[in-house]
């Protein structure tokens, strides 16, 4: 699975891990930056993540910062990107398995460097049910995501 990969100053270190990580599990990884851990912007990297994802450029994507929170916030302002927020295994395979979640963001300082590959491998490993049930309400999430864009 080619995987885009992107991390902020306080993900830089954590992102390098993780790219390795899923370079030796067999993956095809295109790092977005940063490429130090010199303070910049979250937004910017969970953006051009997002991006990579929703143009087909990556089947999924991994986006870190220090929470976590503000570049999910951010990556699922991109029209098309489906961002979770998982700091446990059992979120990172159920956000795919039932929410075709596509990028998944983790805080660097909010979970220590095994769990984050825990929940790396889990999110890499999922694959969408396709369920009538979870089939029902992403289309709900989408037609949300579509009025919006009209400026419904």
């Amino acid at each position: 699975m080619k995987i885009a990969i992107g991390a902020d100053h306080a993900g830089f270190e954590l992102k390098q891990m993780l790219a390795a990580d899923l370079a030796r599990w067999g993956h095809v990884v295109d790092d977005l930056g940063t490429d130090s851990t010199a303070p910049c912007d979250y937004p910017d990297f969970a953006a051009a993540v997002a991006r990579a994802v929703v143009e087909g450029r990556a089947e999924r994507g991994v986006v870190l910062c220090g929470s976590g929170v503000g570049a999910c916030v951010a990556a699922n302002k991109v029209f098309g990107a489906r961002a979770g927020l998982c700091h446990d295994t059992y979120s990172g395979h159920q956000c795919v398995e039932h929410d075709d979640v596509n990028v998944l963001v983790m805080g660097a300082r909010v979970v220590g460097a095994a769990v984050a590959q825990e929940v790396l491998r889990a999110f890499v490993d999922a694959r969408y049910t396709r369920e009538e049930r979870h089939a029902k309400r992403l289309a709900k999430v989408l037609a949300l995501e579509r009025a919006m864009r009209e400026g419904a």
